[in-house]
């Protein structure tokens, strides 16, 4: 699965998956989106991990009348409208060192990307049937190395999602790039960036309850440190239109991370990353798909790490916009922004989607979409940023 080193994480995540290798089949009309980047210059061109935050992003803070140890300093609570940034040049997202503590992280809640109506249902093949969510094996840094926890705070309090570790071509063997959801980083048409994004890959390495968390070690909670997004890229769909059955077939995200302690690249703490595969193969030729994440709504407690297995079938959210996957699958809200994976014709485990909607009111699937050009795109702008 993974070329650049075969260690215990990486070899863990292939028996894990144990899908079954499927062959590329003609692809649906691609996406036509167009990524809408953020930029966050609290690192340089070269993206080394660790670098002092840059005169850069002060001065992006103070064009928008705020001052950046204010922000730093509690500053960044304040969500009025003209101190929520949304346009795509003005994420900017300060490490802010010790505040996603443990306690802090176990009072995260999920976002809810459910979806009330099937505007689209003309499209979409018939509901699947539930798959049962299984907890992934612990450790998880030896299972499932790539699946993390993303943390974030929003107006309504700080929230949780899932990411992956993915490769990134210009930086082989040391990736700093995370894939998960495009409602996990930005409102979309009811606002504009969330603040204080951070990924921790194998969060709660060895899935404890949230009792047991309590007294918890900090490398039991985050075995690999936290990594603070820097930089971050989304569709312009999902900028614009976010939240509305038009947007969710382009709901992805990737992120550029940092350590927030620490000098080297997320690849080469964790030992593992994801290829992406961008051919957007229909459902029916993307054959059995399975999908990681840490479900958080009910009957989910955000500490577990969880997956399924199902083969893909089509769902549309309205008329004339792009198929997404369906799956069976029981995991909630939390488990958004987590990575789709299949296996390629070439043997080599991908990421093909991520976990973007489920339906309102219940659970049993989930929807993600296809990864087609405009996903393709986001991916290498943020790949072509940090490249050096």
């Amino acid at each position: 699965m993974r070329s650049i080193r075969a260690l215990p994480a990486a070899l863990g995540l292939v028996t894990a998956l144990a899908l079954t290798a499927t062959a590329c089949g003609p692809t649906e009309t691609p996406a036509s989106d167009k990524p809408a980047a953020g930029a966050s210059s609290s690192a340089p061109a070269g993206g080394d991990a660790g670098a002092d935050l840059t005169k850069d992003l002060a001065d992006k803070l103070e064009k928008h009348g705020v001052d950046l140890d204010k922000w730093k300093n509690g500053e960044w609570k304040n969500w009025d409208r003209e101190k929520w940034l949304r346009e795509a040049e003005d994420f900017v997202n300060p490490v802010i060192e010790g505040l996603w503590d443990p306690a802090r992280m176990q009072s995260a809640k999920s976002p809810d990307p459910t979806i009330t109506a099937q505007a689209g249902t003309s499209g979409s093949d018939p509901t699947p049937r539930p798959v049962k969510a299984q907890r992934e094996k612990t450790p998880y840094h030896r299972n499932a190395a790539p699946v993390g926890k993303i943390f974030f705070d929003s107006p309504q309090g700080s929230m949780v999602c899932s990411g992956t570790i993915v490769k990134d071509p210009r930086r082989p063997g040391k990736s700093n790039l995370v894939w998960t959801a495009g409602h996990c980083v930005h409102a979309g048409q009811k606002g504009g960036w969330y603040r204080n994004i951070t990924f921790v890959p194998a969060f709660n390495d060895l899935g404890k309850s949230p009792a047991a968390l309590d007294n918890a070690q900090p490398h039991e909670v985050y075995p690999y440190g936290q990594y603070w997004a820097d930089w971050a890229v989304t569709s312009g769909e999902w900028l614009q239109r976010g939240g509305t059955n038009q947007a969710w077939p382009y709901d992805y995200a990737v992120l550029h991370v940092r350590p927030e302690r620490g000098g080297k690249s997320l690849e080469e703490t964790v030992g593992a990353a994801l290829p992406v595969d961008f051919s957007a193969p229909t459902p029916a030729a993307s054959g059995t798909v399975g999908a990681w994440g840490y479900p958080a709504a009910p009957p989910y407690n955000g500490m577990i790490m969880h997956k399924c297995l199902d083969r893909a079938t089509r769902f549309t959210t309205a008329p004339a916009t792009p198929t997404m996957y369906r799956i069976g699958c029981t995991m909630t809200g939390g488990s958004s922004g987590g990575g789709w994976f299949r296996v390629l014709p070439n043997g080599k485990t991908a990421l093909v989607s991520n976990t973007s909607i489920g339906p309102a009111g219940g659970n049993g699937w989930l929807a993600g979409p296809q990864l087609g050009k405009g996903a393709k795109a986001a991916h290498e702008m943020v790949s072509k940023k940090f490249a050096r």
